[in-house]
């Protein structure tokens, strides 16, 4: 490492590796983005899920080329009056006929209470989003034309739903990144307190997130995966996020060794060297936990890992390589007007975070009982959190066909707009009709298409979509139409899909979230080189996941966010950016300790570790917290969920678990805290030595010197001393 760490450093060679860096970025942006959509996420099922199978049986269906849209006319008086009806039976009859593939569209059902009108369109699907945006308004317009003021159209159905979840993420990418950047700007400059230092890391950071997502991009486009607005948002708020956690490590690590050494290229080198293992341990340990999404069944969860993973490799890169070589082309006066001058006092020994840690040395056990009440008081929210959201239920803003579809459910029968579809033989046709027709749940059961060896069965539910109530009709339906005929009959539709997505996210999170803690556990006992620092700081982080998923909880009740649920996949993504990145500043601390600990036993080193980090961790901590909050930028609840949990969760570990519990248990612990490893200098010895966290290292340095030299005149005014000198010339 040595040889790599001069080269970035060096004056002669420093410079290669930013050109290097600017030529790389340069040809992968000649190169091109890669794969990458503009529509909405896609779940991703596998081809083994039941929906999946009916959807691809439905291509044999002579309705396989078709979609639809749905028309809401609602009154906003008592009733549509006669003349309005006839308005909406003429465009049914007229203007509408001309986006229809066979020239026909079904006559308006008008509500029982006359409110409400409802017009299906049958269309022809349409891949590109702007296509189908274009289309939608010049339906609605069509729809909306001489109707009265008193009457209210909305655009809604599968068609509506997939424009409006579609422009959601139109620009997703461009208003989540300008708003990082401003975040991480406001905060680098607030902490750094220096109107030109924050420049470096901020650009460093920026470059490596723009290449991330072009570098993602084609690695998703190699394997054939699509990269959707969300997961291009969440991999920018990620690299942003780690990136600037290492460039704060790696600027704190470097200031403090600009007061030990002259030569700032020294200094950069011993601080690469310091910080280095810590960032490295830190970056394999979320590209690591991001990388078991890739055994997930969804192929959204694996698009998310294998996107996030490249991002997080990059930045890692760019932090250890390019951000070190640019920092060292400028002198000290790049932290003005705090500059670090060589040999000035040590600003540990006033740190109020080394005071706190003294102060939790004297009471280690009752600190850390208090600290894991806390995290259960606030972790009592995960009794009571419900999961599953609707299609309806996933808007911070309820767009147009989610009012349309409310509305429906209001008017008609709760299932009429979302029924399942059951595939069966058609020899097996009305028997499976009848079968259905005696399941609780189950409203109504027609054939609604036929092949030469299919049928195609609607089902309308009494339940509205993506309900408990559903699910379960769903089941039974399932289950009985196991013993129909041959048993091959399917269901899918629009709460089946959900259902399987439920089911197949609930695998995932089984199979997952044990391989991101057994992974974060070896890459801590490489790095610790012990077994029960590694356990402590896993259990540390994994009860702060769930005080943050109760403390979010509670504020999801509030009437500021007013959310009935949890989506399914929120918790997943949740426990695997808290723990992959909650851990990062554990590891910060416990490796500052570990190096401490040679010099001062583990008490006096963790002192000293907290001392030295704690700014910079807590700088970090809160600037990430920032960032994921960010993603409450779009009006996507499952996005809001995610950023809050991981906002709060970070703010958890970094202010109470790392501050507080991992020094307390440290304490109790001691030495045993590095078993089976024996420590260099046991806590005994330490203590014994007098070791002090807030000695100076440079004045402990020039002491110990005063003291050889001191010892050397004495020796040499001692005849006796310089007897074997003599005698060996």
């Amino acid at each position: 490492m040595t040889g790599y760490v001069r080269f970035i450093t060096a004056a002669k060679t420093s410079w290669i590796v930013l050109v290097l860096a600017a030529a790389a970025a340069a040809a992968l942006f000649a190169w091109g983005s890669g794969g990458e959509s503009d529509n909405a996420p896609a779940v991703g099922l596998p081809d083994s899920a039941e929906s999946v199978q009916v959807d691809e049986l439905l291509d044999e269906f002579p309705s396989a080329d078709t979609t639809s849209a749905f028309l809401v006319f609602e009154a906003e008086g008592d009733e549509l009056s006669a003349e309005t009806l006839e308005t909406i039976n003429g465009k049914v009859f007229g203007d509408l006929v001309d986006f229809t593939p066979d020239g026909f569209v079904p006559p308006a059902q008008v509500s029982d209470d006359g409110r409400v009108a409802l017009v299906i369109v049958p269309l022809d699907p349409e891949t590109g989003i702007e296509a189908q945006s274009e289309r939608a308004q010049e339906i609605r317009d069509a729809a909306s034309a001489d109707l009265g003021d008193d009457v209210r159209v909305y655009f809604t159905g599968p068609e509506g739903f997939e424009v409006d979840l579609a422009a959601v993420f139109a620009g997703a990418d461009i208003t989540l990144l300008l708003t990082t950047v401003v975040v991480v700007a406001i905060l680098l400059l607030i902490t750094y307190r220096s109107p030109w230092l924050w420049l470096v890391p901020l650009t460093v950071i920026g470059v490596a997130d723009a290449l991330a997502g072009i570098v993602a991009r084609n690695v998703a486009a190699a394997v054939g995966v699509e990269l959707d607005p969300s997961i291009t948002g969440i991999l920018s708020v990620l690299v942003f996020g780690a990136g600037t956690n290492y460039a704060l490590l790696l600027i704190a690590r470097y200031r403090d060794e600009l007061r030990l050494h002259e030569d700032r290229r020294e200094a950069m080198r011993r601080a690469v060297r310091g910080a280095g293992p810590a960032i490295i341990a830190s970056g394999s340990t979320v590209a690591l936990a991001l990388a078991t999404l890739l055994f997930a069944e969804l192929a959204g969860n694996r698009a998310l890992g294998l996107a996030c993973a490249v991002g997080i490799v990059v930045a890692m890169i760019f932090a250890l390589a390019v951000l070190p070589a640019a920092l060292v082309l400028f002198g000290r006066g790049l932290f003005w007007p705090y500059i670090p001058r060589f040999g000035s006092r040590d600003a540990i020994s006033r740190s109020p975070w080394g005071k706190l840690g003294r102060a939790v040395s004297r009471r280690p056990a009752i600190i850390a009982i208090s600290g894991f009440v806390v995290l259960g008081a606030l972790a009592s929210g995960v009794f009571f959190v419900q999961t599953g959201l609707s299609q309806n239920d996933r808007f911070l803003d309820k767009p147009e066909a989610v009012v349309g579809q409310e509305i429906i459910a209001d008017a008609f029968s709760a299932g009429a707009t979302s029924p399942a579809t059951v595939v069966v033989s058609r020899d097996d046709a009305e028997a499976a009709i009848a079968e259905l027709e005696t399941i609780d749940g189950v409203d109504a059961a027609v054939i609604a298409e036929e092949t030469d060896d299919l049928a195609r069965i609607d089902v309308t539910l009494d339940a509205s979509a993506e309900t408990p109530e559903a699910y379960a009709a769903i089941t039974a339906m399932r289950a009985a139409l196991d013993d129909v005929g041959a048993g091959d009959g399917l269901v899918g539709g629009l709460d089946a899909r959900s259902l399987d997505v439920a089911d197949a996210q609930a695998r995932d999170q089984a199979l997952v979230i044990p391989l991101i803690l057994v992974l974060v556990f070896i890459v801590l006992v490489v790095l610790l080189r012990a077994l029960v620092a590694p356990l402590l700081l896993l259990v540390a982080v994994v009860v702060s996941f769930f005080s943050a998923v109760g403390a979010s909880w509670w504020l999801f009740q509030t009437p500021l966010f007013g959310f009935p649920a949890i989506d399914t996949n929120v918790l997943l993504f949740s426990f695997l950016f808290l723990v992959a990145l909650g851990v990062d500043y554990s590891i910060f601390l416990v490796t500052r300790a570990k190096e401490e600990a040679d010099r001062l036993g583990i008490t006096q080193g963790m002192i000293r570790a907290l001392a030295a980090t704690g700014a910079v961790i807590t700088s970090a901590g809160i600037l990430l917290a920032a960032v994921f909050a960010v993603l409450g930028v779009l009006p996507l609840i499952t996005l809001t969920q995610i950023g809050i949990i991981v906002c709060i969760g970070v703010l958890i570990d970094t202010l109470l678990v790392r501050t507080v519990i991992v020094p307390a248990l440290t304490f109790l612990l001691r030495d045993r805290v590095w078993w089976p490893r024996r420590p260099k200098l046991s806590d005994a010895d330490a203590a014994a030595q007098g070791a002090d966290a807030f000695a100076d290292p440079l004045e402990v340095e020039r002491r110990r010197a005063a003291a050889a030299a001191a010892s050397g005149e004495a020796e040499a005014g001692d005849p006796s001393k310089e007897a074997p000198a003599v005698a060996g010339r």
